[in-house]
């Protein structure tokens, strides 16, 4: 299949204790086998530590967050006089502007510099409150760079959330990639077209305002004016991680391309599959294999040009567990 992936590796950012750095506040690291073992082959880092980016020294004292959950301080453990806050915010903003050629960033969980959710929110009395916050330097970055994939590694352990992520993450470097090559009305419509299924797949509500928003180009439009709007909106919903249901909808409208191209014995056996993968008993690797394999025999060039049908590469094995 032919896919939209970027001919060189995509740049992700990284929390540098994930790489094996030590960087911590024991001086220690958090290395991450998911990140340097399964992903590293297919990325180049962008190590980045907030915290020693600051001047805080290794080792140091922890650092937490206290106060209101929906703006919280940033203070030593120990000594409560000192507020990072500042500091942590304007490095995110910085680091936000400065790396402009990553696709993605994976961030290291609970921490009150780097967690993206659930971070401890310490109150007067020493005891967390019921609302959890964001880490302060993760919290800058990610409201300046509101489109660009982000993670927890944490959180990435989990079959569905790794593939979802990392598909976004492709999906930005081709959208990179096509700004370099330049963005007329017609490459915003080609665009569209290779990620037509995996948008439907992901959102198939936004699949269709999608639709409607490039619909209505007309020649006066433009053209990077309504790519903004349209590839934020992707972006967002490509958030929204595909279910069995909506990949069982995707690959019907995929197999009914092939309708005249097959017997009724191979029509019955993709159906089969396509059925046991939407009731659980295989996953979504068995049906897209085989209709990988008709597509081959009889292939169909609007199809093959499909996001949906490799949007990372193949030997990531991410939907193997799908």
């Amino acid at each position: 299949m032919n896919a939209p992936l970027s001919s060189r590796k995509p740049r992700l950012a990284i929390s540098a204790c994930l790489t094996g750095l030590n960087v911590r506040y024991n001086a220690g690291h958090k290395a991450s086998s998911l990140c340097l073992d399964l992903l590293d082959e297919h990325f180049d880092w962008v190590p980045l530590c907030p915290e020693v980016a600051i001047g805080l020294g290794t080792p140091r004292e922890p650092i937490r967050l206290v106060g209101d959950p929906e703006h919280p301080v940033v203070t030593g453990t120990l000594n409560s006089t000192t507020d990072f806050t500042g500091p942590l915010r304007e490095y995110g903003e910085q680091m936000a502007e400065q790396i402009d050629d990553i696709c993605g960033y994976i961030f290291m969980q609970k921490s009150p510099s780097c967690g993206l959710e659930r971070v401890k929110v310490y109150q007067d009395e020493g005891r967390p409150a019921q609302r959890a916050g964001r880490g302060v330097y993760a919290a800058a970055f990610c409201a300046r760079r509101p489109d660009l994939p982000v993670e927890e590694e944490g959180r990435l352990h989990d079959p569905v959330l790794r593939e979802n992520f990392i598909a976004r993450v492709y999906t930005y470097a081709d959208w990179q990639s096509q700004l370099r090559q330049g963005l007329s009305r017609g490459a915003l419509t080609r665009f569209h077209a290779r990620y037509k299924y995996l948008l439907m797949a992901h959102n198939p509500q936004a699949y269709r305002s999608l639709g409607r928003l490039l619909g209505s180009l007309n020649r006066d439009d433009d053209p990077a004016h309504i790519g903004s709007q349209y590839f934020s909106q992707l972006m967002q919903a490509l958030r929204r991680c595909a279910s069995r249901g909506t990949h069982g909808n995707v690959l019907q409208h995929l197999s009914g391309y092939l309708r005249n191209d097959l017997d009724r014995a191979d029509k019955a056996e993709l159906q089969q599959l396509i059925g046991q993968y939407q009731k659980g008993v295989v996953p979504l690797v068995v049906p897209l294999t085989l209709l990988k394999h008709h597509l081959r025999n009889h292939p169909d060039p609007y199809l093959m040009q499909q996001a949906y049908l490799q949007p990372h590469p193949e030997n990531l094995g991410l939907r193997n567990a799908i």
